[in-house]
């Protein structure tokens, strides 16, 4: 086994000509915008982001192979297989290019929180969607509107003569003004010396390596690797530093607020915790300078801090990290607790506020990228609001205009909860919130009632497939979605939404879908089986699915904006 160093443009050039190939034991493409994002970070400041391994191909493949996700073609033939790195380098490879069919990835700069008078490239990742033949939203393919907003497409960094096309973008995006068009050219040929100088080293198996040992090692590399983590580090320090232990103190907050491991793993928690109360953002480059004396001194003030956070999401019946739209709230409530005031009047207000911001969070893309710096303006912002001391950021999560509340459209295309999708989640949340009565025992969502729950679709996939014509991700949306304990999807079929659902419980369940924000009316649909001709029968299908959809979202509004502004809805 060789290590070698191969820079980006060499991977790409081998990727867009099918030297380099998956063997097809390799799963599929798994990352999430989330990660892909931290990659394009780590590249354009020129951060490590891992290695790779790879198997050098002789005279023939020893395994069965297939091309990289959004790879054309081969033109030539393969010269190596891709055992590990495959999420890594389909990433660059798609957000670069821009292929995702859902998000359009942007670079911007921002103020660095770590020294204020440096900016730094943050990656942006822009959710698309295609309706009735034009791509959404509008100002993600206009440079003029995308330089308003202070973004620059990321695929003018991609390896490449592109020089004809950054000039074009450049003249566009500045509208005339040749100081600015100078300086986004000089930022845009600095950000792509970045991506062309960016190593991702590499381990290369022989040709010879059998074939036993290849997939020996492929299984190994991704199943033994543990890592040191910064709380790894950490409590040796706070060892050295205070001759305390700080996993006993993680042990003792966990007896002490037992729930706190439903939302993180404590020692995370604790971390992120630590690092907002010393104003600093929850990153790893922030744990290894926190003042970690004064982290065991004021540990009691950060238990009181927990306390209060699960406190704040109880209420609000968010239970558990599974349902929870981000984590990005977790430090902010735990940090906010020690400026809330004393007096009852003035503790009501401030909880209004909190109110505000938690279910923003989970109903806007306030957190999709760069959530830790974000989240920690925001703990300043509600700090000046409930002190009524210092300023609220101009980037703050309450200012509307920049981070607006979904429409009626944005509800109806959000995806599956189950998923890490901050919008999906949040509307799961707004339906737990209003009480989720089970729809077969009639029991309100709770902490120990939800584990129980399965993540159910009200129009079977089955009948808006194999029916009426519809793509399993269009079938997956969080407004099809509703938890239940019964396992049911194994006998639903092709049956109309209602009869499977009063076949599963023997009295009304109108009530039960009234705490779901589920409207009757639009799920009393059916008698497709009635239906002989398939056109017909698929037209019916989906006319009503997206007459629910739209009901659904419709019925959602008034209250999405009533939480966000603080108010309880359901009185």
């Amino acid at each position: 086994m060789e290590a070698q160093n191969r820079l980006l443009p060499e991977w790409f050039n081998r990727i867009q000509t099918g030297q380099i190939r998956l063997p097809r034991f390799q799963r599929f493409e798994a990352w999430g915008y989330g990660e892909v994002g931290g990659l394009l970070e780590a590249v354009i400041r020129g951060l490590p982001s891992g290695a790779a391994l790879t198997l050098e191909v002789g005279d023939s493949e020893q395994f069965v192979s297939r091309t990289m996700e959004g790879a054309p073609e081969p033109t030539e033939r393969a010269s190596e297989h891709l055992l590990d790195g495959q999420q890594r380098l389909t990433a660059l490879w798609k957000s670069l290019n821009d292929l995702y069919e859902d998000r359009t990835y942007f670079i911007y700069f921002d103020q660095d929180e770590e020294h204020e008078n440096r900016m730094l490239p943050y990656v942006w990742s822009q959710a698309r969607w295609q309706k009735n033949g034009t791509m959404y939203p509008v100002w993600a393919d206009d440079p003029a509107q995308q330089w308003s907003r202070g973004c620059v497409p990321l695929k003018l960094l991609r390896p490449g003569d592109l020089m004809s096309e950054i000039l074009a973008w450049c003249g566009e995006a500045s509208d005339g003004d040749d100081e600015l068009q100078n300086k986004l050219l000089t930022d845009i040929i600095n950000l792509r010396e970045a991506v062309n100088a960016y190593n991702v080293p590499f381990l290369a198996l022989r040709a010879s390596t059998p074939k036993d040992v290849a997939l020996d090692v492929f299984i190994k590399l991704n199943t033994s690797s543990v890592k040191l983590t910064p709380f790894d580090i950490i409590v040796a320090q706070v060892e050295e530093a205070t001759d305390e232990s700080l996993h006993q103190r993680v042990n003792e907050l966990v007896a002490a607020v037992p729930a706190v491991s439903s939302y993180a793993l404590p020692q995370d928690f604790v971390l992120s915790v630590a690092a907002m109360r010393e104003d600093r953002p929850p990153t790893q480059a922030s744990y290894h300078r926190l003042d970690l004396p004064r982290l065991m001194e004021q540990w009691d003030a950060l238990v009181e801090g927990a306390r209060w956070m699960v406190q704040c999401l109880e209420e609000e019946r968010i239970f558990d990290d599974v349902r929870l739209p981000t984590v990005a709230v977790l430090p902010v409530l735990a940090a906010i607790h020690e400026h809330m005031p004393s007096d009852l009047d003035a503790r009501g207000d401030a909880r209004k506020i909190v109110r505000q911001y938690l279910w923003r969070s989970f109903m806007t893309r306030r957190y999709e990228n760069t959530a830790s710096q974000r989240s920690l303006r925001d703990l300043r912002g509600l700090v000046a609001l409930i002190s009524g001391n210092g300023e609220v950021p101009e980037d703050f999560i309450l200012n509307e205009h920049d981070f607006p509340l979904p429409d009626e459209d944005a509800l109806i295309r959000a995806g599956w909860p189950k998923k890490k999708d901050i919008l999906a989640r949040g509307i799961l949340a707004l339906s737990i919130r209003r009480g989720a009565n089970d729809l077969a025992d009639d029991e309100p969502a709770s902490r120990s009632h939800l584990p129980s729950r399965e993540y159910h679709h009200l129009f079977p996939v089955s009948l808006l497939r194999d029916d009426g014509g519809i793509s399993e991700s269009r079938a997956y949306r969080a407004l099809n979605c509703a938890l239940v304990t019964w396992k049911t999807n194994r006998n639903i079929s092709r049956k109309d939404p209602l009869v499977y659902l009063k076949e599963r419980t023997q009295s009304s369940i109108e009530g039960r879908l009234r705490a779901h924000m589920i409207p009757l009316d639009e799920l009393s649909v059916g008698g497709y089986a009635m239906i002989t001709d398939e056109t017909q029968r698929a037209t019916r299908i989906v006319d009503d699915y997206d007459r629910f959809l739209q009901a659904r979202a419709k019925m959602m509004m008034s209250p999405i904006r009533s939480l966000c502004d603080g108010v309880e809805p359901f009185v």
